[in-house]
Protein backbone atom coordinates (compact mmCIF):
# COMPACT_ATOMS: atom_id res chain seq x y z
CA UNK A 1 0.00 0.00 0.00
CA UNK A 2 1.42 3.38 -1.01
CA UNK A 3 1.77 6.48 1.16
CA UNK A 4 -1.51 8.33 1.75
CA UNK A 5 -1.98 11.47 -0.38
CA UNK A 6 -5.72 12.02 -0.04
CA UNK A 7 -7.80 14.49 2.02
CA UNK A 8 -6.12 15.08 5.38
CA UNK A 9 -9.13 16.38 7.32
CA UNK A 10 -10.99 13.19 6.49
CA UNK A 11 -8.43 11.23 8.50
CA UNK A 12 -8.48 13.75 11.36
CA UNK A 13 -12.26 13.48 11.73
CA UNK A 14 -12.01 9.71 11.90
CA UNK A 15 -8.83 9.22 13.96
CA UNK A 16 -8.43 12.45 15.95
CA UNK A 17 -5.58 14.97 16.01
CA UNK A 18 -2.63 14.09 13.75
CA UNK A 19 -0.15 16.97 14.17
CA UNK A 20 2.38 15.39 11.83
CA UNK A 21 -0.12 15.17 8.98
CA UNK A 22 -1.43 18.74 9.04
CA UNK A 23 -0.72 21.88 11.05
CA UNK A 24 -4.45 22.70 11.27
CA UNK A 25 -6.40 20.75 13.85
CA UNK A 26 -9.91 21.35 12.49
CA UNK A 27 -11.36 21.68 9.05
CA UNK A 28 -12.82 25.08 8.13
CA UNK A 29 -15.46 23.39 6.00
CA UNK A 30 -18.63 22.62 8.04
CA UNK A 31 -19.70 19.01 8.20
CA UNK A 32 -22.80 18.25 6.09
CA UNK A 33 -25.99 17.94 8.10
CA UNK A 34 -27.71 14.58 8.13
CA UNK A 35 -31.11 14.38 6.42
CA UNK A 36 -32.52 12.15 9.12
CA UNK A 37 -34.38 13.40 12.20
CA UNK A 38 -31.83 14.67 14.80
CA UNK A 39 -34.07 13.38 17.64
CA UNK A 40 -33.90 9.86 16.22
CA UNK A 41 -30.12 10.17 15.99
CA UNK A 42 -29.91 10.96 19.70
CA UNK A 43 -32.02 7.93 20.59
CA UNK A 44 -30.04 5.63 18.33
CA UNK A 45 -27.41 3.79 20.43
CA UNK A 46 -23.82 3.93 19.28
CA UNK A 47 -22.28 0.69 18.19
CA UNK A 48 -19.50 -0.53 20.41
CA UNK A 49 -16.19 -0.71 18.58
CA UNK A 50 -14.76 -4.18 18.18
CA UNK A 51 -11.32 -4.95 19.53
CA UNK A 52 -10.06 -5.38 15.97
CA UNK A 53 -11.32 -1.93 15.00
CA UNK A 54 -9.62 -0.35 18.02
CA UNK A 55 -6.31 -1.93 17.03
CA UNK A 56 -6.79 -0.93 13.39
CA UNK A 57 -7.51 2.71 14.28
CA UNK A 58 -4.43 2.95 16.49
CA UNK A 59 -2.32 1.48 13.70
CA UNK A 60 -3.79 3.92 11.17
CA UNK A 61 -3.21 6.82 13.54
CA UNK A 62 0.47 5.92 13.83
CA UNK A 63 0.85 5.39 10.12
CA UNK A 64 -0.79 8.66 9.00
CA UNK A 65 0.88 10.79 11.66
CA UNK A 66 4.39 9.70 10.64
CA UNK A 67 3.52 9.43 6.93
CA UNK A 68 4.47 5.78 6.48
CA UNK A 69 3.44 3.11 4.05
CA UNK A 70 2.03 -0.15 5.37
CA UNK A 71 5.24 -1.97 4.48
CA UNK A 72 7.41 0.60 6.26
CA UNK A 73 5.40 0.43 9.46
CA UNK A 74 5.48 -3.38 9.46
CA UNK A 75 9.26 -3.28 9.04
CA UNK A 76 9.59 -0.93 12.04
CA UNK A 77 7.43 -3.25 14.14
CA UNK A 78 9.67 -6.18 13.25
CA UNK A 79 12.82 -4.24 14.13
CA UNK A 80 11.29 -3.15 17.44
CA UNK A 81 10.34 -6.75 18.22
CA UNK A 82 13.96 -7.85 17.86
CA UNK A 83 15.27 -5.01 20.04
CA UNK A 84 15.68 -5.28 23.78
CA UNK A 85 12.90 -3.54 25.72
CA UNK A 86 9.18 -2.97 25.30
CA UNK A 87 8.27 -3.44 21.63
CA UNK A 88 5.71 -0.62 21.68
CA UNK A 89 8.05 1.92 23.25
CA UNK A 90 10.95 0.95 21.00
CA UNK A 91 8.65 1.32 17.99
CA UNK A 92 7.76 4.89 18.96
CA UNK A 93 11.42 5.73 19.58
CA UNK A 94 12.39 4.43 16.13
CA UNK A 95 9.71 6.55 14.49
CA UNK A 96 10.52 9.65 16.55
CA UNK A 97 14.21 9.47 15.61
CA UNK A 98 13.50 9.58 11.86
CA UNK A 99 15.05 12.66 10.24
CA UNK A 100 11.75 13.95 8.85
CA UNK A 101 10.13 13.75 12.29
CA UNK A 102 13.12 15.44 13.96
CA UNK A 103 12.83 18.36 11.52
CA UNK A 104 9.11 18.61 12.32
CA UNK A 105 9.82 18.53 16.05
CA UNK A 106 12.43 21.26 15.75
CA UNK A 107 9.93 23.43 13.88
CA UNK A 108 12.01 23.46 10.69
CA UNK A 109 8.93 22.13 8.85
CA UNK A 110 5.24 22.65 9.62
CA UNK A 111 4.32 19.01 8.92
CA UNK A 112 6.13 15.71 8.48
CA UNK A 113 5.28 15.62 4.72
CA UNK A 114 6.80 19.11 4.50
CA UNK A 115 9.91 17.88 6.31
CA UNK A 116 10.14 14.93 3.94
CA UNK A 117 10.10 17.33 1.00
CA UNK A 118 12.96 19.36 2.50
CA UNK A 119 15.04 16.20 2.83
CA UNK A 120 14.19 14.86 -0.63
CA UNK A 121 15.19 18.18 -2.21
CA UNK A 122 18.58 18.05 -0.45
CA UNK A 123 18.11 21.11 1.75
CA UNK A 124 19.16 19.38 4.99
CA UNK A 125 22.59 18.45 6.34
CA UNK A 126 23.34 16.03 9.18
CA UNK A 127 26.80 16.50 10.70
CA UNK A 128 27.79 18.64 7.72
CA UNK A 129 26.74 16.11 5.06
CA UNK A 130 23.66 16.25 2.83
CA UNK A 131 21.10 13.59 3.70
CA UNK A 132 18.28 13.01 1.22
CA UNK A 133 16.66 10.02 2.96
CA UNK A 134 13.68 11.04 5.15
CA UNK A 135 13.83 7.75 7.08
CA UNK A 136 17.45 8.36 8.13
CA UNK A 137 17.71 7.41 11.80
CA UNK A 138 19.18 10.24 13.84
CA UNK A 139 21.43 9.46 16.79
CA UNK A 140 22.43 11.35 19.93
CA UNK A 141 25.01 14.09 19.22
CA UNK A 142 23.80 14.55 15.62
CA UNK A 143 23.80 18.16 14.40
CA UNK A 144 21.12 19.11 11.90
CA UNK A 145 21.52 22.21 9.75
CA UNK A 146 20.41 23.44 6.34
CA UNK A 147 22.29 24.39 3.20
CA UNK A 148 23.62 27.91 2.89
CA UNK A 149 21.47 28.63 -0.16
CA UNK A 150 18.89 31.38 0.32
CA UNK A 151 16.01 29.18 -0.84
CA UNK A 152 16.81 26.63 1.86
CA UNK A 153 16.92 29.33 4.53
CA UNK A 154 13.65 30.86 3.35
CA UNK A 155 11.78 27.56 3.52
CA UNK A 156 12.98 26.88 7.06
CA UNK A 157 12.49 30.47 8.25
CA UNK A 158 8.85 30.46 7.15
CA UNK A 159 8.17 27.38 9.22
CA UNK A 160 10.10 28.57 12.27
CA UNK A 161 8.09 31.81 12.25
CA UNK A 162 4.93 29.75 12.75
CA UNK A 163 3.69 30.18 16.30
CA UNK A 164 2.24 26.66 16.31
CA UNK A 165 5.73 25.17 16.53
CA UNK A 166 7.18 27.16 19.40
CA UNK A 167 6.03 24.60 21.96
CA UNK A 168 7.30 21.68 19.88
CA UNK A 169 10.84 23.01 20.00
CA UNK A 170 10.86 22.92 23.83
CA UNK A 171 11.75 19.25 24.10
CA UNK A 172 14.32 17.81 26.45
CA UNK A 173 15.88 15.46 23.86
CA UNK A 174 16.37 18.20 21.24
CA UNK A 175 17.77 21.71 21.25
CA UNK A 176 17.42 24.36 18.58
CA UNK A 177 19.62 27.41 17.93
CA UNK A 178 17.29 29.93 16.27
CA UNK A 179 20.13 32.32 15.41
CA UNK A 180 21.98 29.71 13.32
CA UNK A 181 18.97 27.51 12.47
CA UNK A 182 20.77 24.52 13.93
CA UNK A 183 19.25 21.53 15.71
CA UNK A 184 21.04 19.16 18.08
CA UNK A 185 19.92 15.67 19.13
CA UNK A 186 20.82 15.24 22.80
CA UNK A 187 19.38 11.80 23.46
CA UNK A 188 16.74 9.28 22.44
CA UNK A 189 13.24 10.46 23.29
CA UNK A 190 11.37 9.06 26.27
CA UNK A 191 7.86 7.65 25.75
CA UNK A 192 6.09 10.35 27.80
CA UNK A 193 7.36 13.08 25.46
CA UNK A 194 6.00 11.56 22.25
CA UNK A 195 3.70 14.15 20.72
CA UNK A 196 0.85 11.81 19.83
CA UNK A 197 -2.00 10.36 21.87
CA UNK A 198 -1.78 6.68 21.03
CA UNK A 199 -1.82 3.21 22.55
CA UNK A 200 1.24 1.66 20.93
CA UNK A 201 0.54 -1.76 22.46
CA UNK A 202 -2.61 -2.09 20.32
CA UNK A 203 -0.46 -1.44 17.26
CA UNK A 204 1.91 -4.24 18.26
CA UNK A 205 -1.06 -6.56 18.83
CA UNK A 206 -2.44 -5.68 15.38
CA UNK A 207 0.78 -6.89 13.77
CA UNK A 208 1.34 -9.82 16.14
CA UNK A 209 0.46 -12.42 13.49
CA UNK A 210 2.77 -10.84 10.90
CA UNK A 211 5.93 -10.58 13.02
Amino acid sequence: MSRYRGPRFKKIRRLGALPGLTSTSKSKRPRPQSKSDPKKQQLRPRKKKSFYRLRLEEKQKLRFHYGLTERQLLRYVRIAGKTKGSTGQVLLQLLEMRLDNILFRLGMASTIPGARQLVNHRHILVNGRIVDIPSYRCKPRDIITMKEKQRSKTLVQNSIASSSHKKLRKLYHLTFDSSEYKGFVKQIIDRKYVGLQINEFLVVEYYSRQT
